[in-house]
């Protein structure tokens, strides 16, 4: 490590011996500044010093090839100058190669956690992979500004649905969200703060009504596939998810206290339903096999149906329902309950919604209870009694 007085004409002129891969020369002119010559012959100016843990460190200024060297000893001196008060000017450089790129942080943080509690997060994966990647994942995180989510929503609204678009703005603010929770390098803000959702008008709501129900059922029994007729019927009477009815147990239903436990609902959680005399009804007539634990297990492999689609496809169109899916079978159970007069939240509870958002979304009011619901106010407030009922009641107005 020799130590020189530096001048311009000797940096130019430095070389490394060809027995080493590099040289270090300090100036003894300014305490801590150094040129570090490589074998190759590239040059760089360093500076040298101890840290708060009386700890030598060396840092990178700036290539030689870029400043002269008395700009590199005013550059020494202000950083040496800002260490001794305390401070790091080499601080935020680091922070900034902390802080991952989109796709190290979806990579390596966002996926393993959400795989952990998260049925549905191959649906993330796809969302990631064909929407994210392809317009952030290079970016580093805190180069993502509310602009570029703007742009993209106005990029994807002109090929994709506003459910479609949604999706990903809702998926995006999550994984900020987590990276500001786990606080991460650099990530002080959520680019998609304050960013309104686009409108849907797309969302299909269609509900049964209680004829549909009674003639869907009636050609249930009609089907090739025996257990639909009471698979059907178990979805519309409790509002299950279709997975939770096709994979229940016996194990599950506690007839003493009325109520069946879904273990693994789709937030991850157990959930409970109860049971009512039509469920209990319904149950008793479902078919038992020997060693089988299923409740509507397929005959044929005493298994859970990996799909009733085509049973079902058959059913809903000979009934004239070819618009009617299996999940609108849980929108009209909240529709059922609510016409019937029960409680919004009532209604939550049953389904499962940890939002009662969620649930107004399901609960649909028919014409008639709108109607009926109106005509209270006539009941509250008997203006009526105090208007003329008949036209001729009204005293006529001589106009000159």
């Amino acid at each position: 490590m020799p130590k020189i007085t530096l001048t311009q004409a000797l940096v130019d002129n430095l070389t490394c011996s060809a027995t080493k891969s590099k040289e270090d020369y300090f100036d003894t002119k300014t305490t801590g500044l150094l040129v570090q010559v490589l074998n190759s012959g590239r040059k760089t100016f360093y500076i040298r010093y101890q840290n708060e843990r009386k700890k030598t460190v060396q840092k990178k200024l700036v290539s030689a090839s870029f400043i002269k060297l008395a700009e590199a000893r005013e550059l020494a001196i202000k950083y040496l100058a800002q260490i001794a008060m305390g401070e790091d000017p080499f601080s935020a450089k680091a922070d900034l190669k902390k802080v991952p790129t989109v796709y190290d942080f979806i990579t390596n943080s966002y996926l393993p956690f959400v795989k952990t509690y998260k049925r549905s997060w191959e649906t993330d994966v796809s969302l990631i992979k064909n929407h994210i990647m392809p317009n952030f994942g290079k970016m580093y995180m805190d180069e993502v500004s509310k602009r570029d989510v703007i742009q993209f929503i106005s990029r994807h609204a002109v090929t994709h649905k506003p459910g479609s678009v949604n999706r990903v703005v809702i998926m995006l603010r999550y994984i900020f969200n987590l990276s500001i929770r786990w606080e991460t390098p650099g990530i002080t803000k959520n680019p998609t703060a304050d960013i309104p959702l686009l409108e849907e008008n797309n969302k299909k709501e269609r509900f049964l009504t209680a004829e549909e129900a009674r003639a869907l059922v009636e050609q249930l029994k009609n089907s090739d596939n025996k257990m639909l007729q009471y698979i059907i019927p178990m979805l519309i009477l409790t509002g299950a998810r279709k997975n939770e009815v096709l994979k229940a147990k016996w194990e599950d239903f506690n007839f003493e206290q009325r109520v069946w436990r879904i273990p693994v609902s789709k937030s991850g959680k157990a959930r409970h339903v109860p049971i009512s005399d039509g469920v209990q009804y319904l149950l008793e007539g479902v078919p038992r096999h020997e060693d089988c634990g299923y409740v509507f297990a397929n005959p044929k492999t005493l298994l859970p149906y990996v799909s009733i689609f085509g049973s079902w496809n058959t059913a809903r169109k000979a009934v004239g329902l070819a618009d009617v899916r299996i999940h609108d079978l849980r929108h009209s159970f909240a529709s059922f309950l609510v016409n019937s007069g029960r409680s919004i939240y009532e209604v939550q509870r049953i389904l499962g919604h940890t939002q009662i958002k969620t649930t107004q979304r399901y609960a649909h009011l028919s014409q008639d209870s709108l109607l009926a619901a109106a005509n209270e106010i006539s009941k509250a407030v008997p203006i009526l009694m105090s208007m003329p009922n008949r036209v001729v009641d009204v005293p006529l107005i001589q106009v000159a």
